[in-house]
């Protein structure tokens, strides 16, 4: 239902809000969230741009959450990316555009309950509920680096 860029995001942004305001470059990002180096760079600029996350260039440098946790919900962060689209008029010809069909009437039905979770859920709520503050996508990984351990060891 949600494009690989949403669930990149999501992730990215996750991870960031386990350090709320320390930076983390590409590079540790990549590792604590899994997802491709060059992919993230390029996401992570356009989350920039949509005032998602701020950068800071050179040393101690990354990108940070650009609003607290507490008040970045699941549903900015589609916005940002991918937009969820409704259905405003009905796949039927033979149909009262006025009036939504059945098919129409459902998704919005589906969407609104989507939209509803999504408004109301915050990367903070994420954050607690995933527990752990270092546990991200099935791993541990370093508080300090945000790398996992196996790579830590140079495993």
């Amino acid at each position: 239902m949600f494009s690989q860029t949403v669930e990149y995001a999501l992730r990215a942004l996750v991870a960031l809000a386990f350090r709320h305001d320390d930076p983390m470059t590409v590079q540790q990002i990549s590792e604590v969230a899994h997802i491709p180096r060059p992919y993230l760079s390029k996401m992570m600029q356009n989350l920039a741009r949509a005032g998602m996350v701020r950068s800071r260039r050179g040393l101690g440098g990354g990108f940070a959450l650009a609003h607290p946790p507490d008040e970045t919900t699941i549903w900015d962060i589609i916005n940002a990316v991918d937009p969820i689209r409704r259905i405003h008029t009905c796949p039927r010809e033979d149909e009262d555009q006025d009036t939504a069909c059945p098919l129409q009437r459902r998704f919005d039905r589906a969407l609104t309950l989507l939209e509803e979770l999504f408004h109301d859920t915050t990367l903070r709520n994420v954050v607690n509920e995933i527990g752990d503050k270092s546990r991200l996508c099935g791993w541990t990984a370093d508080e300090d680096t945000g790398r996992a351990p196996q790579q830590q060891r140079g495993e």
